[in-house]
């Protein structure tokens, strides 16, 4: 048997402590958990309008792309295609929502001057580049915002769960324990008077 649920002032004491500090815990893990969930509601509401925004510039960037390989030809923009540099300013960092590290990413998206020339080039070409290069932006942020709520999501399952064992299990085991305590140290109190006043009595008569 558990010697701090026996039935002393001072096992009340802890039980009390323990239960004052379970509903602390839940209170905090209700909070943490509804300020991830609105942390989540808007990301996911950002990253609807960022796929939407994705969609209508792939659809532009490959229309002027089909118009610069019939302006310029296949090969010709194939060629030119090549010119472009691989990316490599992508910097991934990290930040805490509530204990939850989501990332954080920086790149560089300050506009950059063509790498091909606009001698024998086509207006449709700029504007295929210029439109891949919106794609490649709105993707990067994407990635990001989708893998943010895919990481608080995770947590907000774990808070949960935890929140849910603290009101169903913890918060319960101390409210019965700290009662059962309680009657049981008055039932002593009771028999304790009770027998004070029958040796008072006998000591009367």
């Amino acid at each position: 048997m558990n010697p701090n649920t026996f039935p002393t002032k001072g096992n009340l004491i802890l039980a009390k402590n323990s239960l004052a500090l379970a509903k602390q815990g839940y209170e905090l893990m209700d909070k943490k958990r509804n300020i991830l969930i609105r942390e989540l509601m808007e990301l996911i509401d950002k990253a609807k309008n960022i796929q939407s925004e994705i969609d209508s510039t792939f659809t532009n960037a490959y229309a002027s792309l089909q118009k610069a390989n019939i302006e310029m030809g296949i090969r010709n923009v194939e060629d030119l295609s090549s010119t472009i540099p691989e990316e490599n300013s992508i910097v991934i960092k990290q930040r805490s929502i509530m204990g939850t590290e989501i990332p954080l990413v920086e790149f560089n998206d300050t506009e950059s001057k063509p790498t091909y020339s606009f001698f024998n080039t086509s207006l449709s070409l700029d504007d295929a580049t210029n439109s891949f290069k919106k794609v490649k932006e709105l993707t990067i942020r994407l990635a990001m915002i989708e893998n943010s709520a895919y990481r608080l999501a995770t947590n907000i399952n774990k808070t949960q769960k935890r929140a849910n064992a603290l009101k169903n299990i913890t918060i319960p085991y101390y409210n019965e324990l700290t009662r059962d305590i309680q009657n049981a140290l008055e039932e002593k109190e009771r028999e304790e008077f009770t027998r004070l006043k029958v040796i008072k009595r006998r000591r009367e008569n």
